[in-house]
This record gives C-alpha cells, sequence and structure tokens, in this order.
C-alpha cells in the first residue's frame, strides 16, 4: 500500500524532529525540510528505516526558506517526492519552521523583523499556496506552529510573537479559504523546551503552569497526530501548555 507524504519544515531537531518521527510511527512518508540540521534530520529517518526492517520512510530536503530560491527548491522537491512514491497527493504539511531570539525592541533591525515576518508568515502563506493542489488532491491537512504568547506581552520578542501571531491569523483565513478539501489547524506549545539564553524565564513559566511541570516533545507531536487523525476539526488552535493559558 502506498504511504501518505507529508512535509515538516524545520524537522531536523527539537519539536520538529519529535513531529516527524511520530508521523513515520503512524505510518506517513515523511519528508524532513532542514536548513542546516540535515545530519540530525537523516539519523531521525535512518533509526526509523532500521525500525521498519530497512523500509524507506521519508527524505530529507535541505533548503534555506529565507531565500526564493531555497522555497522554490522545496516546493519542487516536495512534488518530485509525491510522484515518486506515488501517492495521491500530501496529506498533511507542518509549518514548523521557525526562528527564535531576544532582543531589545529598540534594537531590533528592519532585516531582523523582515527575517521574523519572512519565515513565519510569508513562507507558509506562499508554501501552502503552491502545495494547495497536492494538498487537496490527497484531501489533506495543515498545521501551523504557533506561540502561547497571543494576548501577552513578552520582554524581547516583540519581533517574534508580532509574527507569530500573524502566522496564527494566516491559518484561520485558510481554514475558510481552503475548505472544505483541507483542514487547517494550529499547535501552540507552551514550556516545552528552553532556549539556550530563556532558562530563569522558562522556571518562572513552570511556576505558573497549572500542572506544575513543562512539557516535552511528544506532548506536542501528539497534538499534531491528533489533528491530522481528526477530519472534523478545522479553523482550531490547541495549547499544549499544561492548562498555562487558563490560569490566573
Amino acid at each position: 500500500m502506498t504511504k501518505g507524504v507529508a512535509l515538516v519544515t524545520g524537522g531536523g531537531r527539537r519539536i520538529g524532529a519529535q513531529i516527524c518521527a511520530t508521523l513515520i510511527e503512524e505510518g506517513w512518508y515523511v519528508i524532513v525540510h532542514a536548513r542546516t540540521s540535515v545530519d540530525e534530520a537523516q539519523a531521525l529517518l535512518d533509526e526509523a528505516s532500521q525500525k521498519a526492517n530497512g523500509e524507506a520512510c521519508g527524505e530529507v530536503v535541505k533548503a534555506d526558506l529565507s531565500s526564493d530560491e531555497g522555497l522554490a527548491f522545496l516546493i519542487d522537491a516536495t512534488k518530485s517526492i509525491i510522484e515518486a512514491q506515488n501517492a495521491a497527493g500530501l496529506g498533511v504539511l507542518v509549518h514548523n519552521a521557525s526562528i527564535y531570539n531576544s532582543k531589545d525592541y529598540a534594537s531590533v533591525s528592519l532585516e531582523e523583523l523582515r527575517l521574523n515576518n519572512r519565515i513565519h508568515i510569508e513562507v507558509p502563506f506562499l508554501l501552502t499556496q503552491s502545495l494547495s493542489p497536492v494538498l487537496k488532491a490527497a484531501s489533506g491537512c495543515i498545521i501551523g506552529m504557533v506561540d502561547t504568547s497571543l494576548g501577552r506581552a513578552w520582554e524581547g520578542l516583540a519581533h517574534y510573537t508580532a509574527s507569530k501571531a500573524g502566522l496564527r491569523q494566516l491559518m484561520m483565513n485558510l481554514a475558510g479559504d481552503l475548505a472544505p478539501h483541507i483542514r487547517v489547524n494550529c499547535v501552540a506549545p507552551g514550556a516545552i523546551m528552553a532556549a539556550p539564553w530563556e532558562a530563569e524565564h522558562f522556571a518562572s513559566v513552570i511556576e505558573k503552569v497549572p500542572l506544575g511541570r513543562g512539557g516535552a516533545p511528544e506532548d506536542v507531536a501528539n497534538a499534531v497526530s491528533f489533528l491530522v487523525r481528526s477530519t472534523y476539526l478545522s479553523g482550531q488552535v490547541i495549547e499544549v501548555d499544561g492548562g498555562w493559558s487558563v490560569a490566573p
């Protein structure tokens, strides 16, 4: 039986890698996009192949999405892989590629602001636009990885949170624009994995989480899996945050 094909951007490491591993375990042939984490992405696929008695479980596509050429390469490679796999189309598209750094608002450059908007808004918009025909052919679904920062003020993250809010609204709009053929939802991770520079802030957030602990990449991947399987859900945001979004 031909496997369904899934594409995960930024899938070589951290949460993206766990999403890829979970989709593979559930029978998907996963296109793992990576910019610099190519070795990690290939190791992920090699390990999955060993567990599957040597069966190929996906392919790595290296592309720099900050350039038009890199985006075009990923689009063309995805279409070629779908054709080579003799799949009906693209079953799952996860917009996971992201950049995340802290910088004082006054010192954020126009170039940095544009790069955040490029990766978090332009790329998902253009990638979805180009892959809509193959998504429609497979009655596929799209999942945008957004953020729990909506409605909150985060010091040093205005460039990041603004662009992630834009991605969330884009996904909500696409849920309407692409219905009924393509479902679109979001997953918003909370305190899952701390960046090296945010240990103190991460610990302060954990203190406010009702479940009293941080989450794991598997928690996020399970939410993605749920949305993939839930064929009557569209236009939804799942907050994977241990209840933090409703805490007083």
